[in-house]
C-alpha cells in the first residue's frame, strides 16, 4: 500500500491546480454576480438569478458532461476544449453560483449607516464598494469561501469522467492495473483527508487573523 502513495501523489499538483484555477475564476465571477444582485441592475439582475438557479439546481457531473460532451455538438469551436479546461469551466460556473449568494449576503449584512455616511461625504458607489463594503464583507465571507474551495478540491475527482488523469483518475488506473482496489482507494482517501485538514487549519488561522481587530 505504501508503494501506491508516491505514485498517486505525483497527480496531486494537477488536482490542486484545477481547484485553484476554478476558485480564482469563480471568485471573480461570483463577486460580479453578487454586485449585480445587490445593485439590482435591470436585465442583468434577472439573468443573474437565472444563472444562479440553473447552476445551483443541477448536479456538477451533469454540467461537466454538458460542457465536454454536449456543447461541442452545438458549437464546433468547443471541440478543441480538453478535459482539464472543461473541468475548470464547470467548477467555475457551478461554485460561482453558490459563492455569489454568500458574497451578496456578506455585503448586505454591512450596517446601512456606513453606506449612508460614505455617500453623504461624496463617495461614489464604486468607491463605497471598494473602500468600505468589500473589505468588511471579505472578513465575513472568507470562512464560507474556504469551505467552497475545500469542496472544489474534492469535486475535481469528477474530472476523471472526462478522461483527465488527476488524483482520482490515477487511482482508478492503478486500482484496475493492480487489482488493489481497497489499498488504492484507501490511500487516495487519506491524501484527500490530509489536504482538507491542512486547508481547515489555514481557514481557522485566517479567521483569527481577520477577526483580530474586532476582538476586545
Amino acid at each position: 500500500m505504501m508503494g501506491l502513495a508516491p505514485i498517486l501523489l505525483k497527480y496531486l499538483p494537477l488536482t490542486l491546480e484545477m481547484a485553484a484555477a476554478g476558485m480564482l475564476c469563480a471568485l471573480v465571477l461570483a463577486s460580479l454576480l453578487a454586485i449585480i444582485r445587490v445593485l439590482r441592475i435591470p436585465v442583468l439582475n434577472g439573468a443573474t438569478l437565472l444563472f444562479i438557479s440553473f447552476f445551483r439546481g443541477t448536479p456538477l457531473l451533469v454540467q461537466l458532461f454538458l460542457f465536454y460532451y454536449g456543447l461541442p455538438q452545438v458549437l464546433a469551436i468547443l471541440t478543441q476544449v480538453n478535459g482539464i479546461t472543461a473541468t475548470i469551466l464547470g467548477l467555475t460556473l457551478h461554485f460561482s453560483a453558490y459563492m455569489a449568494e454568500s458574497i451578496r449576503a456578506a455585503i448586505v449584512g454591512i450596517d446601512r449607516s456606513q453606506t449612508e455616511a460614505a455617500l453623504s461625504i461624496g463617495m461614489t458607489n464604486a468607491q463605497l464598494m471598494r473602500r468600505i463594503i468589500l473589505p468588511q464583507a471579505t472578513r465575513v465571507a472568507v470562512p464560507t469561501l474556504m469551505n467552497y474551495f475545500i469542496d472544489m478540491i474534492k469535486s475535481t475527482s469528477l474530472a476523471f469522467t472526462l478522461g483527465v488523469t488527476e488524483l482520482m483518475g490515477a487511482t482508478q488506473k492503478e486500482a484496475s492495473g493492480s487489482f488493489l482496489y481497497f489499498e488504492a482507494f484507501l490511500v487516495v482517501a487519506i491524501i484527500y483527508w490530509v489536504v482538507v485538514e491542512t486547508l481547515s487549519l489555514l481557514q481557522r488561522w485566517l479567521e483569527k487573523r481577520l477577526n483580530k481587530a474586532f476582538v476586545r
